[in-house]
């Protein structure tokens, strides 16, 4: 169980319900309580039926003869049915709002630059009818290497509607992190940027790509968008620029017809082991959830002005605005860069001049915030802001009240939810205006989600007690296979039989609340992503210094977690006052610069037990505490401990 058990316990006895400051608008179908909990257990017993009626709220080209075949790890949703996911998010809207503002991009650097609806529509269209001059058809893979820019939005939805599948890939991956993910995926066409902007500094994405797709054959073209006035490298034949492949098509291209489970797009997640994973999303499926999330999380609305402020290559942007929140007819703010810079005031500044009504954050975000004080929001206007809704992590109760009663003087209404991106969504939540939040927990199930909280033989632990979070019933987001790899999906996610493993640990509290405590594998979240610990330990061993490597993750009071290193080295390897650095810069450069250790240290043995496995949870426990207090009877050398609290007193 995760480190502090004990101390979230206490807090969760302690918790409060909070009633919602802001009365339902009359969009979601109930608007007490007892109405909500009443729906829950009418789609718990009909889940297809529930989804079904989901679905029929958004536009089918030919209806679905079933709502929900199969189970886990074998299901389908909406069978047979056919339809289109650009379709639901631009074509809606353009009867009665092609000429209002659909996407708003705020640059780091200063100024914005607007699309309407009807022009979101016209480059969607004519950049899928350039993708399929291209050669690209339905089952085809694109790679999307893209920061927040509209044309990031355009790419996407040019995919769905020709039917490709798109492998959206974070834009701060390094070279060896970015291959990996495109090698394993096959793209026929890249889309990415000379450079990306981040706290002043400029980021040579075109540059980083070159060095990783010369080793993949797959890729006959890279489509490079124009973000900054640097002139880039261009190979004749496969590099073309955005507006000119834009200059150069004819026509636009009519959206095809495509069947409900088909796969939409594939999102490269850590895994348990050093190898990350591709999951697969159904277009349609994906859609019809994550409107349904949206719908209860954010209770959106076409009036609405709303900033999702995550980074398009992690699941929250796709779930919560690039699919999930189109639909809605909003005006959707986001942002290309740091979110304090060039000035602490920059989150206050964009809310307070484009009069935005709702975020949709992570915790890690409102720390940040936190921690500079009230002087740098007070100066702002900002009335607007209804809702803060958020993702990723547990929220701390400290800064839940910051939020609500400093910053948000009461009549803010703060949601935090919880999901993986194999969920597709955040599941649990409070439905916006109707349910009481708590601060800390992740709220309640949504409708048509069934769960429980078990134990290590798959058995309900009763409310109050820690267990495993493990979903009981499939919904329309989760994940349908892993790329080339469905065995391994089955024996990931399914290893207690027919329950999905979450792997994080959880509590149900007395009134349905979902406390979220923490990681039961080797994934820590750093600022709300997803890191492997097994992939940094596998690059760590890459240097020819390193004998044995251990990675874990401690908290930190503004990212949520950090990653500390273990290190053994080689006999007869030198290693100079600058290792730590040098080890903290491999990392960067190998995978993210999110994932740099906050600390390295190196040891002169590791805690093994008999069969040789290191137990991390002792060196987590050591370097946080300065002891060892579970069980060490399984320990190889009990001895090993004493020597690593002499070693570990200092960080590097």
């Amino acid at each position: 169980m995760p480190e502090g058990e004990a101390e979230a316990l206490a807090l969760i006895a302690q918790s409060y319900l909070v009633p919602p400051p802001n009365r339902p608008s009359g969009r979601l179908p109930v608007d007490t309580l007892d109405g909500f909990r009443t729906l829950s257990r009418q789609s718990e017993k009909d889940p297809g039926a529930y989804w079904a009626q989901v679905a029929r709220e958004l536009s089918w080209f030919e209806p679905w003869q079933h709502d929900l075949t199969g189970s886990f790890p074998e299901f389908q949703f909406f069978v047979g049915g056919r339809g289109n996911v650009s379709v639901n998010c631009i074509d809606r809207h353009l009867a009665n709002r092609r000429d209002r503002p659909a996407l708003v991009h705020v640059l780091e650097e200063g100024g914005e630059r607007v699309w309407s609806w009807g022009e979101f529509h016209q480059v969607t269209a004519t950049f899928a009818q350039a993708l399929h001059d291209m050669g690209v058809r339905t089952g085809d893979t694109v790679a999307i290497y893209l920061p927040n820019l509209l044309e990031t939005f355009a790419a996407t939805h040019a995919c769905y509607r020709l039917g490709a599948v798109y492998n959206i890939i974070f834009s701060g991956f390094s070279v060896d992190a970015l291959y990996e993910r495109l090698a394993d995926t096959e793209p026929r066409v890249v889309v990415t940027a000379n450079e990306a902007v981040r706290r002043g500094r400029r980021l040579p994405l075109k540059r980083t790509l070159d060095q990783a797709v010369a080793r993949v054959e797959s890729v006959e073209h890279v489509v490079v968008v124009r973000r900054t006035d640097a002139e880039v490298p261009m190979t004749p034949g496969r590099d073309l620029y955005w507006d000119d492949v834009l200059k150069a098509t004819t026509g636009q291209l009519a959206p095809v017809s495509l069947e409900a489970n088909a796969p939409g797009f594939i999102i490269v997640t850590s895994g348990t082991t050093s190898k990350p994973k591709g999951l697969v999303h159904a277009g349609l499926g994906f859609l019809t959830g994550a409107y349904h999330n949206v719908k209860w999380a954010l209770d959106l609305g076409p009036d609405d002005v709303y900033w999702c402020t995550a980074d398009v290559g992690w699941l929250t942007f796709p779930i919560f605005e690039l699919v999930g929140g189109l639909p809605f007819g909003a005006t959707y703010v986001f942002y290309d860069g740091a979110l304090d810079f060039p000035e602490p005031d920059r989150f206050y500044r964009i809310v307070a001049e484009h009069r935005v009504t709702k975020v949709f954050t992570a915790p890690t975000a409102l720390r940040m915030l936190a921690r500079y004080g009230p002087e740098w929001y007070a100066p702002h206007d900002l009335s607007s802001l209804r809702l803060i809704s958020l993702v990723g992590e547990p929220l701390d109760q400290t800064t839940w009240e910051w939020v609500f009663r400093d910053m948000g003087q009461g009549r803010i209404e703060i949601n935090n939810t919880y999901g993986q991106s194999e969920t597709g969504s955040a599941w649990t939540s409070s439905a916006v205006g109707v349910t009481p939040a708590k601060p800390g927990s992740c709220g309640m199930a949504l409708p048509g989600h069934a769960f429980a909280v078990v134990d290590e033989q798959g058995q309900p632990v009763a409310p109050g007690q820690v267990g495993q979070l493990v979903i009981t019933k499939p919904f329309p987001t989760l994940a349908r296979t892993i790329w080339k790899d469905h065995e391994r999906y089955r024996r990931e996610y399914f290893r207690q039989s027919g329950l999905y493993g979450s792997y994080d640990s959880a509590v149900l509290d007395g009134d349905g609340h979902v406390w979220v405590l923490g990681r039961i594998d080797d994934v820590i979240n750093v600022a709300a992503h997803r890191l492997s610990t097994m992939e940094m330990e596998s690059a760590l061993l890459t240097m020819p210094e390193v004998a044995e490597a251990a990675v874990v993750g401690i908290s930190d009071p503004i990212r949520g977690q950090v990653p500390v290193a273990f290190l053994t080295v080689r006999a007869g390897a030198r290693v100079g006052v600058d290792f730590a650095d040098r080890v903290k810069a491999h990392i960067a450069d190998t995978i993210a610069p999110i994932a740099r250790p906050a600390q390295v240290h190196v040891i002169d043995a590791m805690p093994k037990t008999r069969s040789g496995k290191i137990v991390r949870r002792l060196l987590r426990e050591l370097v946080v505490s300065g002891t060892a207090t579970g069980d060490i009877t399984g320990l190889e050398d009990p001895d090993v401990l004493d020597r690593l609290r002499t070693q570990l007193g200092t960080p590097q």
